[in-house]
This record gives structure tokens, sequence and C-alpha cells, in this order.
């Protein structure tokens, strides 16, 4: 899938960009029946929410589900990303954020690039995520804000939260998103389930907690630049991978076709993956 140079220029000056509809029924019938089985396992990749039960994050299935491991290769997620860095990309991050009906928690206002660039030493801001909606996102069941613009000022102070969810980020203070938001405004891109929104790593984004009765489920791929990869391995593989081999898509039909997929974590998450490293 190629960009065009209206959605270039939109990309370069909002940072975003939204795609309705982009996958078909079929193809999100295939990652939603999938999702329940991997919540319901007991792995550490499954981060829950705060004195719930309820998934928050689930990482790294692509290493371990073969639907996943065939979307975290599909040119229509692949593609334009690489061709906006103009280079090849690896996996630094998969993950399924299951905002679940009434107990999907907030997310806070953050760059990913801060969390990046402060626990794993990527050295520019040359990644960005591309997230695919597995259910419809509206206005009730907490969807994705972005600040439009926000990427252009670069990494913002922020301070490291371990404590008002489960899983720790680096936030941005309130004063500071009271006048990014003054500047920018507030959007929130809405859709149906196979709705793709593509996102510049540097821009401010956040979330609030889904009091709905509609669960929120959506995929991310943290795409990088293989020249920019992550220097060093603090956190353990399946939140920030090590292994910078470039991307090589399958053909378009993957989700709908059994190619051949390779599933190393399927019997279990190695020992070695669990803990912080020495960067190679």
């Amino acid at each position: 899938m190629q960009l065009n140079a209206q959605q270039i220029e939109r990309f370069d000056r909002e940072g975003y960009l939204f795609f309705d509809s982009l996958f078909t029924t079929r193809e999100i019938d295939v990652l939603r029946e999938e999702v329940p089985r991997l919540y319901a396992q007991r792995r550490v990749e499954n981060v829950r929410e705060k004195g719930s039960d309820a998934v928050r994050t689930n990482f790294a299935a692509h290493m371990y589900s073969a639907p996943f491991a065939r979307l975290a290769r599909h040119p229509r997620m692949i593609e334009p990303v690489v061709a906006l860095f103009g280079e090849p990309v690896y996996m630094h991050q998969f993950k399924i954020n299951g905002k679940m009906a009434f107990d999907g928690d907030v997310w806070q206002w953050h760059q990913d690039f801060g969390t990046w660039k402060n626990d794993d030493e990527m050295p520019e801001p040359r990644a960005m995520n591309i997230a695919i909606f597995l259910d419809e996102v509206n206005e009730f069941n907490g969807p994705l804000m972005f600040i439009p613009g926000s990427h252009k000022l670069g990494v913002i102070d922020a301070e490291h939260d371990t404590s008002t969810t489960s899983y720790p980020l680096w936030t941005i203070n309130h004063a500071t998103i009271a006048s990014l938001v003054g500047r920018g405004g507030i959007v929130a891109p809405k859709g149906p389930a196979g709705s793709m929104l593509l996102f510049h790593s540097c821009l401010v984004h956040a979330s609030t907690s889904n009091l709905s009765p509609w669960n929120r489920v959506s995929v991310y791929l943290s795409l990088c630049a293989v020249s920019n990869h992550i220097r060093r391995f603090k956190r353990p593989e399946y939140i920030a991978h090590r292994d910078f081999t470039p991307i090589e898509c399958l053909p378009d039909d993957c989700l709908l076709r059994d190619y051949p997929v390779a599933l190393p974590w399927r019997d279990g998450t190695p020992e070695a993956a669990l803990q912080p490293a020495l960067a190679g």
C-alpha cells in the first residue's frame, strides 16, 4: 500500500493518518477470534489491569500466534512506514491493547518515543505506531486522542509514572498538555473495525477509561527503521525486541490464507527474553 502526496503532506503536518475500513470483516474476524485464546493464557506477555483480571496489553503475540504473525508481515501495515522512512523496518514492539468494556483503564498523556528513548536508548524518532481496530471505536469506549501537530515539538519533558496504572509510562504534566491543546486542539479518530491508524512516535496521545459496554481492542505494530535500532536492552525482549532483522512482507491476502510463519515462542517464552541483557 502506497501513500499519495496529499497523505504524506497531511502526516507531516498533523502527525497521523486514519484509514477508514482498510481491512475487511473477514480479515478482522480472523484476528478477533484469536484474541480470547491469547487473553486467557497465563503468560507473562499478558499485562492485566490493576485490581482486575482484564487484560490491558498483550505483548509479542506475533511470536506465538499464527494469525498475528501474519499480520506482523502485512503489506498494508508495513509498506507505508517503509516508504516514509526510506529504509527497511523491524518490529520494535507488538501489542494488542484490550480496552475492555467497563474495565479498560486510562492511558495517560505521553509520547511513545519518550519511553523508547529513555528506556531503550532508541537514537531518533524514526519509529512509529501503525494500528488496526478489532472493534468499532466510538466516543464512548475510550478512543485514542491525539494533539495534532505536537510531533513537531520533538521530545517533551516527561516524568516516569509507575503508579497510576499497571503499565509504566513517561507522562506529560497537565500544564504542558493544556498549552499543547490550546495550540493544536484534540482529535479522536473513530470508525468501524478494520480501520487503521498510523501515527508519529512524538505525537502526544492518551485515552480515557472505557465505561461503556463495548470492548475497544486494537493491535499496534511499533515499527522502527533498522538503522535506528535500540541500544539498551533494559526491558524484557517481549516488550522491546532485540531482533533487528528487516520485516519481509507476505502477500496482501495473508490473513485469509495459511502462509507459513515462524512461531519461535509457541511453546513458551524463552528465559533470555524475560531478562535485561547487554546490548550487542
